[in-house]
């Protein structure tokens, strides 16, 4: 890729509080911006056809993977997700190499706020934060609970205890960072070991063997054909008898009702989900009454300059792309 000199011109799918489109107009110069009437307002699915894409060099947001296959003057894509499961295709992939085409996302965006997350998570069950906030504020008995010997007896701590991490990039890597100061025994699971990952690896094929050692089982896999319903109901029995589950990948990873069957029994003390299938997640769907299950309605990612922040990376890329030089982010 050489230094670009010529005006750009620019697709942006997404919508952006006017502050953020503030800073993405000034970020752009005298390269055009194209945007559709109706915007994506979800980073939860791609946008559908827009003749606008056809006459893009680059695309910013959440376009339509099959217009992006189609459209052969667009040479380089930039997500507003971190994940990319709908672009990863066979078909995109050789569109992409056949015209020397780029993909990137917005992995440092979420990588900080995902893994914090879950960090919270961890915390919060550790010290029995979730049950005594319930006492507080649902206590069934006419007056106020305090059961501080309970609550005492039953807090735990982080230090030494272990945990696997399934789905092993960039928010894992945060992760790890976060509980480092707690020596844990980590393992990380993904598909290809790269070996600088600082932490002990195992492939995806042989993590069912190093299941039952795991306190914390943490799931952040995407939608994928070979992830779909990964965590069964066998996957919940060869857990550790009151180990604990939590969820930032995505909600179809997950059969929710042998997790359902395995936090009834025991088997899994607590589940922390902030992705479920479907979302929104119905009001009488049996989640919200299963034992020890805490939801968050998908808002791992979620922080005050969440806008900013993406369109401060996109608008850092672009100036790597004019400069010919290596992108954030990439991944094709």
């Amino acid at each position: 890729m050489g230094m670009s000199t010529a005006p750009l011109t620019i697709y942006c799918n997404a919508a952006f509080p006017e502050p953020a489109m503030e800073t993405l107009s000034a970020g752009l110069g005298n390269h055009q911006l194209l945007m559709p009437p109706l915007l994506q307002t979800s980073n939860l699915a791609a946008g559908g056809y827009d003749p606008l894409l056809a006459n893009a060099d680059v695309a910013f947001g959440q376009p339509d993977p099959k217009q992006v296959i189609e459209t052969p003057r667009l040479k380089w894509v930039h997500l507003t997700t971190a994940g990319y499961t709908r672009y990863d295709t066979a078909e995109l992939r050789s569109a992409m190499a056949a015209r020397g085409g780029i993909l990137t996302t917005s992995s440092q965006v979420y990588e900080e706020p995902c893994a914090e997350h879950v960090f919270s998570f961890m915390l919060a069950l550790a010290r029995q934060l979730p049950e005594m906030i319930l006492e507080q504020k649902h206590e069934r008995s006419n007056f106020r609970s305090w059961k501080q010997a309970h609550h005492r007896s039953n807090s735990r701590l982080l230090v030494g205890q272990s945990a696997m991490i399934y789905g092993y990039g960039t928010i894992a890597r945060r992760l790890t960072e976060l509980l480092a100061p707690f020596h844990m025994k980590l393992i990380g699971v993904r598909r290809k070991i790269a070996g600088d990952e600082g932490i002990m690896m195992v492939p995806t094929d042989q993590a069912d063997a190093h299941l039952g050692q795991a306190d914390h089982v943490i799931n952040i896999l995407p939608a994928a054909a070979g992830t779909d319903r990964y965590f069964n109901a066998e996957r919940f029995m060869r857990m550790k008898q009151g180990s604990v589950f939590y969820n930032i990948g995505r909600g179809n990873t997950v059969d929710q009702v042998a997790m359902i069957a395995a936090l009834k029994s025991g088997q899994v003390s607590a589940a922390y989900l902030d992705v479920t299938d479907p979302e929104p997640l119905p009001r009488d769907h049996p989640l919200w009454d299963a034992p020890n299950c805490w939801i968050t309605p998908h808002t791992a990612g979620g922080h005050t300059d969440e806008f900013a922040r993406l369109v401060k990376h996109f608008v850092a890329n672009l100036d790597r792309y004019l400069l010919g030089e290596k992108l954030a982010d990439r991944v094709i």
